[in-house]
């Protein structure tokens, strides 16, 4: 893959400069700077990081969505430092949550007795639903 422009200057006028760890190298002919292309590597789509990010919002941990949406969790913690998203904590609340099909899902909302008490988010995952709700914590 060829570069569009240098770095370091944005210059487009540079020239090959050798192989270095099995990539081609280029120097800048404005500054003089010496750059490899970076490497594409594997990317997850936007969907699964912004899901990611939703459900580490509403209080869910590392491992769990790691389970939920099949992403793993270092790249869960990645995303929450690149994003710098801070979660408020608060200790008398907790999520539980529910991965529900769409006719389970019109089942779970058809019982009144389901829609009494702490709030609830439904989302999205694939052909999936996920129903989070907020209990407060026993004493």
């Amino acid at each position: 893959m060829k570069p569009e422009a240098c770095p370091n200057c944005s210059s487009p006028r540079f020239i090959k400069a050798g192989i270095v760890s099995e990539r081609q190298r280029f120097k800048c002919k404005d500054c003089n700077y010496y750059f490899t292309v970076n490497k594409l590597g594997k990317r997850i789509d936007e969907y699964y990081v912004n899901k990611a990010l939703q459900l580490y919002l509403e209080g869910l941990t590392y491992r769990e969505i790691e389970r939920i949406l099949g992403v793993s969790h270092v790249s869960v913690m990645n995303w929450v430092k690149k994003y710098n998203i801070k979660r408020p904590y608060n200790t008398s609340y907790h999520p539980t949550y529910k991965i529900l099909s769409f006719s389970e899902l019109n089942t779970f909302f058809g019982q009144p007795h389901n829609l009494h008490g702490a709030g609830m988010l439904v989302t999205e995952l694939g052909d999936k639903f996920m129903l989070i709700k907020w209990e407060r914590f026993r004493k």
